[in-house]
């Protein structure tokens, strides 16, 4: 299925347990503001393991004017006007990791624990499997075991673990993990049989 096709069928509504209701579509070029507030909300000590400044209003506004959703999909759950998580799958469109994606996930703290940061990783496979990746892989520092967890959750495995391998933003040594997921379709399983 074409990526065109896949996104028309978004707005989508994430019905979680518990009664939350969150909308989820990709990031539009108007939704800079909200978009920026949204990682000011993210308490200094996680943002200091996010790969970009994000509370650079120049960063933000870059990725808004430049929306290529063929490279970086940043999906979106909204609470009303507010944006609330985001998960982005990042894919190469060339190349030797052109059938692997990648998977990022961002939960705002007021709407964590219930589990939208799973639901919206499980929405990001979806438009990886419908845009024909094979792979999915997702990055951490040893610190995230509640993230590193969740992923499990949804069927990725450790591939990779390299102790002090990666610097924080303030140049602090953390482990590098590197979680992977395999695509295969239900009907390739069925045919292992």
């Amino acid at each position: 299925m074409s990526l065109h096709a896949l996104l028309e069928e978004f707005p989508q509504t994430i019905r979680l347990k518990g009664g939350s209701a969150y909308e989820a579509r990709p990031l539009e070029a108007a939704d800079e503001a909200a978009f920026h507030q949204f990682f000011l909300a993210v308490p200094e000590q996680e943002r200091m393991f996010i790969k970009h400044r994000v509370t650079d209003r120049e960063v933000i506004r870059d990725w808004c004017a430049n929306i290529d959703l063929g490279r970086n999909l940043p999906l979106l759950a909204f609470a009303g006007e507010q944006i609330v998580a985001a998960a982005t799958l990042h894919q190469q469109l060339g190349g030797w990791k052109r059938h692997i994606g990648r998977v990022s996930v961002l939960v705002h703290p007021d709407h964590r624990g219930r589990g939208l940061a799973g639901a919206l990783v499980d929405q990001s496979l979806q438009l990886a499997r419908g845009v024909g990746l094979k792979r999915v892989e997702a990055e951490f520092i040893g610190e995230q075991s509640r993230a590193m967890h969740v992923f499990s959750l949804l069927g990725f495995e450790t591939l990779l673990r390299l102790e002090d391998y990666v610097e924080d933003m303030q140049g602090h040594a953390h482990d590098y993990i590197l979680m992977g997921l395999d695509l295969r379709t239900d009907e390739e399983f069925a045919g292992m049989g």
